[in-house]
């Protein structure tokens, strides 16, 4: 095993690092169970490599996500559009912030190209939030799922969107491409949103949800959470029950790492008890499923996920229509 919680980050940039929150508290050890293996196999080259030669950035390095060696051994990356710079600064991310360049309008092409040679069978596309857009990089995503379209047709499609706030019509944008999973974060509980999610609003990213669920029934929609930050018990049932409310129908509760100590502190470790106590929780509440574990994110086997997503669904249908 090594101890390698967050790779070194290829941006740990941020607009306003004196805004760093929290100090981390040195009584606060990583657990055992968060430790993951090295990334060493050849599947992991190879996908790393083709990403670097279509010129795609992906969530998985900028993020500096936990899971990139098993993820990416599988050959199942998280391709990041729209640039590597974030018009956000958002206080647990690790993407870069500042003036994002210019939409790279070969992007599209070298995507689903990249999908086409690594073959995916399921894809997971997401962005930086690009609030300089007037759609907020809507139709960019609507040109990649296109193109996948096109060139992939068997490859499922989930698409993990930025709020798109202020943006008239983007959320119309990627529903009606039509993703077979329509993902987009709470990432926390409302009351820690000003510190947190200083550019965001709970209530609008609900609605989102709640939007594309009206506008196409048939898109699986998908939310997260992560647990560490400070929020309390009751305040995670609350946005259970929030999500519920809006048909959500997959929840995905994960553990909070702090990329750098610039980035707001871990308040505490969550068991592994205590995910799965959420777990069946929320399966209680409803969802179709629920993913809960230390080292969950919203695209950790999103491939088996999608098929355990369309098995519930087959059987909520069979258990309406008997």
């Amino acid at each position: 095993m090594s101890d390698i919680e967050y790779l070194p980050p290829k941006n740990s940039r941020l607009r306003h690092p004196e805004k760093a929150r929290n100090k981390p508290n040195p009584s606060i050890q990583k657990p055992e169970w968060i430790k993951v293996k090295a990334p060493t196999s050849t599947a992991y080259t190879l996908t790393r490599d083709l990403m670097r030669e279509k010129n795609l950035n992906t969530v998985c390095e900028e993020a500096a996500c936990p899971n990139i060696g098993e993820c990416w051994s599988k050959r199942h990356a998280t391709v990041m559009i729209l640039g590597d710079i974030c018009t956000r600064a958002c206080a647990f991310c690790n993407v870069a912030t500042g003036k994002p360049g210019v939409v790279d309008l070969m992007e599209p092409e070298n995507l689903a190209t990249s999908v086409a040679t690594i073959g995916m069978a399921h894809v997971v596309i997401t962005s930086v939030d690009r609030d300089d857009l007037t759609d907020g990089g809507a139709s960019q995503f609507a040109r990649c799922i296109k193109l996948i379209r096109e060139r992939s047709p068997k490859t499922t499609i989930e698409i993990l969107t930025p709020d798109f706030r202020n943006k008239p019509d983007a959320l119309e944008i990627v529903t009606r491409s039509g993703p077979d999973v329509f993902n987009h974060n709470l990432e926390t509980v409302p009351r820690l949103y000003p510190t947190i999610r200083p550019g965001a609003r709970y209530s609008h990213s609900l609605k989102n949800l709640a939007d594309v669920k009206k506008m196409n029934p048939n898109i699986f929609t998908k939310s997260g959470i992560m647990l560490g930050l400070g929020e309390e018990q009751n305040e995670i049932l609350k946005v259970m029950d929030d999500l519920r409310a809006a048909n959500v129908d997959f929840l995905t509760i994960g553990q909070y790492l702090a990329p750098t100590t610039r980035h707001a502190a871990v308040h505490r470790f969550v068991t592994p008890k205590e995910f799965d106590e959420l777990k069946h929780i929320g399966e209680s509440k409803g969802f179709l499923l629920v993913a809960s574990t230390p080292l969950t994110r919203s695209s950790y086997h999103a491939d088996a996920d999608f098929a355990k997503l369309q098995i519930a669904r087959e059987k909520e249908v069979s258990l309406m229509s008997a």
